[in-house]
């Protein structure tokens, strides 16, 4: 039986959480012939590869494997699932994601019924530990993995684009466009360069591409309030903005000074949102919202050194 689907799942430190992921892949109601799980972990520190390889072990009849990617990244550790999968199509998802019932069935029934889609991306829900925090807000969500683009089933437009912890695409498009830009790797070491999903579809939409969402196709996305420190929060708005710095350069032109004017407004809206949340009286909430835009607009203005891209 052909393989259907290959879940490419990238790990870094997250020994408490990558068996729940695994897991969640083993309970779907899917042929567990019809697809496998590629766990790499991308230099893990921690047990993670003794309770992948001992879970791997312990479930014979699951199709999942465990490899190891030294080159630090996202970027890397996603090309290389990619490079080592059988499916017709490739999903990521997160090490500390958690697939909803049906998961996997949704992906291919929607595959089945849009033969024209290229790629596809899902509804991420926050599943905050203990529960979410007073300063958390629809505008800060999306730092934490919260993604709920549309009630119903749609193309994506305006320029949106999925959420690399819940996409899936068609193999053949994925190696069209060479993957993931390792210029833009994502976590390296403690140093953050986003933007590798955003500029992934973008060269898909390039060549025609078409990416849709789809609500049914769910996952919880683990989120320890404990760790929402400032300093996280900085490293994962300052990593949007030098990912944009190094996506504007590879462009040329003027693209980096147009970049810098709209993180510009977009920092003055947040001020106005900020402003908001003061109105309504709740105060916690304002802050955060400017603040996500000030670290931004750091990580953009600020020199990075550029890793050596595919």
């Amino acid at each position: 039986m052909q393989i259907a689907i290959s879940v490419v799942i990238c790990s870094y430190n997250r020994e408490a959480y990558i068996i729940q992921a695994i897991d969640s892949l083993y309970q779907q109601d899917l042929d567990k012939q019809l697809y496998e799980v590629i766990v790499v972990d991308n230099n893990s520190q921690d047990n993670t590869a003794e309770k992948v390889r001992e879970y791997i072990a312990t479930h014979p009849d699951m199709q999942v494997s465990y490899h190891l990617e030294k080159r630090q990244g996202a970027s890397y550790a996603r090309n290389t699932g990619a490079e080592l999968s059988k499916g017709r199509l490739i999903c990521c998802m997160d090490d500390d994601a958690v697939a909803m019932p049906g998961y996997l069935q949704n992906i291919i029934t929607f595959f089945d019924t849009h033969p024209d889609a290229t790629g596809l991306g899902g509804r991420i829900i926050p599943r905050y530990i203990p529960s979410e925090p007073k300063w958390m807000s629809h505008y800060v969500s999306s730092l934490v993995g919260n993604f709920d683009y549309s009630p119903e089933t749609k193309p994506f437009d305006n320029g949106r684009y999925p959420l690399e912890s819940n996409m899936i695409v068609k193999r053949e498009d994925f190696f069209a466009v060479k993957g993931f830009n390792t210029s833009l790797p994502g976590v390296k070491g403690t140093l953050r360069i986003g933007g590798e999903g955003k500029e992934f579809f973008y060269k898909l939409i390039e060549r025609g591409g078409i990416i849709w969402y789809d609500p049914s196709v769910i996952v919880h996305h683990v989120v320890e309030v404990k760790k929402l420190t400032a300093e996280y929060m900085y490293r994962v708005a300052s990593g949007i903005g030098r990912g944009e710095k190094v996506r504007m350069k590879e462009k040329g032109g003027g693209a980096t000074f147009k970049k810098g004017i709209e993180y510009l407004f977009k920092l003055g809206a947040s001020v106005v949102i900020g402003g908001y949340y003061l109105l309504q009286g709740r105060p916690a909430k304002s802050w955060p919202v400017i603040q996500f835009r000030i670290d931004v607009l750091k990580g953009f203005w600020e020199p990075v050194h550029l890793p050596e891209s595919h």
